[in-house]
């Protein structure tokens, strides 16, 4: 009687999953905008002149992801309600930013940069709000007439 040989050759499957860099800004903006004590994740000069014809706010605004294989590093600017405690920002953007990644792409989370570039009380915050909502809609209105 012959025995066969059920061996069976599997083909070696090489795997890749990536992500692009506004999909960890997205992730970490989302996660950052929902901490106590912060007022608004601000970008550059060319985002904030997007954000002038955009009804929407872009949550990457204010983030710069650099995503390797396995680890992302972050470099992001906010301004902060005045009286909270800068600190306590940091600790739990890092805490919930590292956590959020880390839980939707398997990535490591290895440097958070935090620039304060503002301090507002919430009421100078919702003036600022409006009035930029107000010159968003003049400008509009000012291009449609001409």
């Amino acid at each position: 009687m012959t025995v066969m040989d059920a061996t069976i050759q599997k083909s070696d499957l090489n795997k890749k999953l990536t992500f692009e860099n506004s999909v960890i800004e997205k992730i970490a903006g989302l996660v950052s905008r929902n901490v106590d004590g912060v007022l608004s994740l601000h970008g550059g000069m060319m985002s904030e002149l997007a954000d002038r014809f955009s009804k929407t706010t872009d949550p990457t605004k204010g983030i710069d992801a650099e995503v390797g294989e396995k680890q992302v590093a972050l470099d992001m600017e906010a301004t902060i309600e005045y009286g909270a405690d800068a600190r306590q920002i940091f600790d739990e953007i890092c805490s919930r930013t590292q956590k959020a990644i880390k839980n939707y792409t398997g990535l490591d989370v290895v440097e958070i940069n935090l620039n304060i570039n503002d301090v507002l009380t919430k009421k100078e915050w919702e003036q600022q709000s409006t009035r930029k909502k107000d010159d968003i809609a003049n400008t509009v209105n000012d291009d449609r007439v001409e």
